[in-house]
């Protein structure tokens, strides 16, 4: 059960390092930010904002009780990724060129939590696919530490 202190959300530093491989080419970004874990509703909740081209973007992972995770980033356009390894989910892209439909195929998903401070790790790995293409494979690593 956590604590009153997490359901009123505690300060934390995230670490998220995130790499894909696209046309043969391989991409890789991280990070560290301060942000905010919040147990809510039965689901953790981390919040902080991604500095991006000067912009801040606002960031929630979102880990439910069944070990779903949601990646939600709230930039000029929202973008919502549900990882499930037990099944594929949909999501819409959206783009300057409008909204492209995209196929989230989650083949690793690990969340671990730790106490005393209380702290975890997500680790995804995934594939994302439009209209029957494989655009790319995708690799999400974070840590929080309150």
């Amino acid at each position: 059960m956590p604590s009153e202190e997490l359901k009123n959300g505690l300060p934390a530093e995230i670490k998220m390092e995130t790499s894909y491989v696209q046309n043969g080419e391989t991409h890789h970004h991280s990070f560290e930010e301060n942000g905010r874990v919040v147990y809510m509703n039965s689901s953790y909740y981390i919040r902080f904002e991604e500095a991006h081209d000067l912009k801040a973007i606002p960031v929630t992972i979102k880990i439910n009780p069944d070990g779903v995770v949601q990646l939600i980033r709230r930039g000029e356009q929202t973008t919502r990724f549900v990882f499930n390894s037990d099944q594929d989910t949909e999501t819409n892209y959206h783009t300057a060129a409008g909204i492209m439909p995209l196929l989230v195929t989650t083949t690793d998903l690990r969340v671990s939590y730790y106490d005393r401070p209380f702290a975890g790790r997500i680790w995804v790995d995934y594939t994302l696919s439009a209209n029957q293409q494989k655009l790319g494979d995708y690799q999400i690593r974070l840590r929080f530490t309150t």
